[in-house]
């Protein structure tokens, strides 16, 4: 599977192994929802553990087994878990296909594309090794006056140019999702926490001005 083409203003085309099986999510109009996790490869060694959500009309749960390959095209979504004292933003990767991957059908696909509006001010930064980023919250509309909101990171020259938009500048970027750990205090505990963002890779400001913003190319690794 491939975005060539696809109208979409938030696509992903994915393809890794599953590392957990299916669990029920939750249910809409009589429709069950599950979900799992795969591993999609890195070109280093490294993989980002990724959650799928997916609708029991798609394909059979009992189908996807552990250390199963599957390609997804979906789109990135977020949702708000009201479980922990504090309101926090979850993301899935909403499957709308899904297929098993035979053995010599293997494959290492990781990309997504979204049309947004910046929504929250762009926090830049660098890196102890002076590597410039710009963290970025980008609001993306769904049908039914509803919106995901994907935090993203921009890395390089670019990373500086975003740092300098507006909140409710329009963007489009392309990229890969990425899951990343990281430790939060919790009173006296520490807790180990997993979360997934988008790892920009190329960006277009439209009608900004007559020319699309000359794009950084970079290796994440």
């Amino acid at each position: 599977m491939h975005m060539d083409g696809l109208p979409e203003n938030n696509t992903v085309a994915i393809a890794g192994k599953i590392v957990e099986e299916c669990v029920f999510s939750h249910e809409v109009y009589g429709e069950g929802f599950y979900t799992f996790k795969i591993a999609s490869e890195r070109l280093s060694d490294q993989a980002d553990i990724l959650p799928i959500t997916v609708s029991e009309r798609l394909i059979d749960k009992n189908q996807l087994k552990k250390d199963i390959c599957v390609d997804v095209l979906g789109q990135l979504r977020s949702y708000n878990n009201y479980n922990s004292k504090k309101n926090r933003l979850v993301l899935t990767i909403f499957a709308r296909e899904i297929h098993i991957l035979a053995e010599d059908e293997k494959k290492s696909e990781n990309q997504i594309f979204l049309n947004g509006f910046i929504c929250k001010e762009p926090i830049y930064r660098k890196t102890p090794f002076g590597r410039e980023i710009s963290d970025i919250l980008v609001a993306v509309n769904r049908a039914y006056n509803k919106s995901d909101y994907i935090p993203c990171i921009v890395w390089g020259r670019n990373a500086r140019y975003i740092a300098n938009l507006l909140i409710g500048s329009n963007i489009k970027v392309w990229g890969r999702v990425q899951s990343r750990t990281y430790q939060k205090k919790m009173g006296d505990e520490i807790e180990e926490r997993i979360a997934y963002e988008v790892s920009v890779s190329k960006i277009e400001i439209p009608h900004a001005d007559e020319k699309t913003l000359i794009v950084e190319k970079f290796t994440e690794e």
